[in-house]
């Protein structure tokens, strides 16, 4: 496939990598189509202009766009029945908050959690999450309505994509794979975050390995 060649690589290596090299090839066109899908979605319906708490007070979904057509919304998890917020949901921000700078230049894009405001700015504080703008949803409906909470009150880590026009806010996308049976972990938003694409290079691949730091 290439000419390229490593140190003291065997025949056999050879051979076996240029199996994957095709494989990965072939699955870098699959995600371009998709992705090419996931553009061509018409817009979905019409969203409430639903009131938050940030951090200057209460702020209207309408007024996160900043100055962009496209919001994005992730639903961290730290509801009010949990003692600790998810730690999957914190290893998430981790890796988001260093990238918000990139992301910001063509989306917003904001965190919600259904606690008062106090409670996670003191969170974001406390981990360095200076670039992250959060907000509470504990006073609206939002989260149920976009499946961030359950009715039973479980939490769930959607990421929803919301997008402005002259006529309103409408809906675009929801990682809502999260909702289809699987034999995998839902990994409905591996897209949107980097530490399982470097496990996957490893020979160990991701294995076990379940964010777990509490914060």
């Amino acid at each position: 496939m290439h000419q390229i060649r490593f140190p003291n690589e065997s025949p056999e290596y050879r051979a076996k990598r240029d199996e994957l090299l095709q494989a990965e090839v072939e699955l870098r066109a699959r995600i371009e189509e998709v992705a090419a899908l996931r553009r061509g979605l018409p817009l979905g319906g019409e969203v409430a202009d639903y009131p938050f708490e940030g951090a200057d007070g209460p702020v209207r979904l309408s007024e996160l766009f900043g100055g962009h057509s496209t919001l994005i919304v992730y639903s961290y998890m730290y509801g009010p029945n949990m003692d600790q917020p998810c730690p999957m949901c914190s290893a998430y921000a981790d890796s988001l908050n260093g990238q918000l700078k990139h992301i910001n230049q063509r989306a917003s894009l904001v965190l919600t959690a259904q606690r008062p405001y106090a409670d996670i700015a003191a969170l974001a504080s406390e981990q360095g999450w200076g670039d992250i703008t959060f907000v509470s949803g504990a006073g609206n409906t939002y989260a149920q309505d976009y499946k961030g909470e359950m009715p039973d009150g479980s939490q769930v880590p959607m990421c929803n994509v919301f997008v402005k026009t002259d006529e309103g806010i409408r809906h675009f996308w929801t990682s809502e794979m999260f909702f289809v049976p699987s034999d995998f972990h839902p990994r409905h938003v591996d897209m949107l975050w980097p530490l399982w694409h470097y496990f996957d290079v490893t020979p160990e691949g991701r294995g076990e390995f379940m964010p777990g730091l509490q914060y």
